[in-house]
């Protein structure tokens, strides 16, 4: 059976942040759902590329091993503001499943649900002011604590994607799945 992963849009995200996790997550044979934020017509932030996301977040199972949170403001913003986002995320945690979230998304939505409490992460420069005093901020494309990644922001989303892919479904798709994308 397929590893599953749940990436969750808000209107706002940053484009660059959803697409290359949820294609190198495809490439890599594991089962992706797109859940939107109030809507299921979902604009980007940066170009303002419209995504259809597969359902609504209010319309999800809790049946994944990951879920992955974009940033981009004020997507990042408005996933922090939905309960079902909220509940989604804690139960992930508490479940000992994959939370990855990028750039804005650590400090706006992770720290205030105390998922970052007495962990090591990253995330987009300056948001970093958010975190949680218990919370140790490094300087790194990626960085991966327990069941938590988080990663800097549009620049590293290759990183991050490919970062989740190895903590899904192993290290010898995830360097198929590099190879096959001429990442080296």
């Amino acid at each position: 059976m397929p590893k599953k992963a749940l990436v969750i849009l808000a209107e706002g995200f940053e484009e660059i942040e959803a697409v290359t996790p949820i294609d190198l997550l495809k490439r890599a044979g594991v089962d992706v759902t797109t859940a939107g934020v109030g809507n299921t017509k979902i604009k980007g932030a940066r170009v303002q590329i419209t995504v259809l996301t597969d359902k609504k977040i209010e319309d999800v199972s809790k049946d994944f091993d990951a879920v992955i949170l974009p940033g981009g403001m004020p997507g990042a913003s408005n996933l922090a503001a939905s309960k079902a986002v909220n509940e989604i995320v804690q139960d992930a945690n508490t479940n000992g499943k994959i939370i990855a979230a990028i750039c804005a998304a650590p400090a706006v939505v992770l720290t205030p649900l105390g998922i970052l409490k007495n962990k090591t992460a990253t995330c987009f420069p300056g948001m970093e002011k958010q975190f949680d005093k218990t919370t140790l901020f490094k300087e790194e494309p990626v960085v991966i604590d327990g069941n938590i990644i988080t990663s800097r922001g549009a620049g590293t989303a290759y990183a991050f994607a490919l970062t989740i892919v190895e903590k899904l479904v192993g290290k010898d798709i995830a360097q198929k799945v590099k190879k096959e994308t001429v990442a080296g």
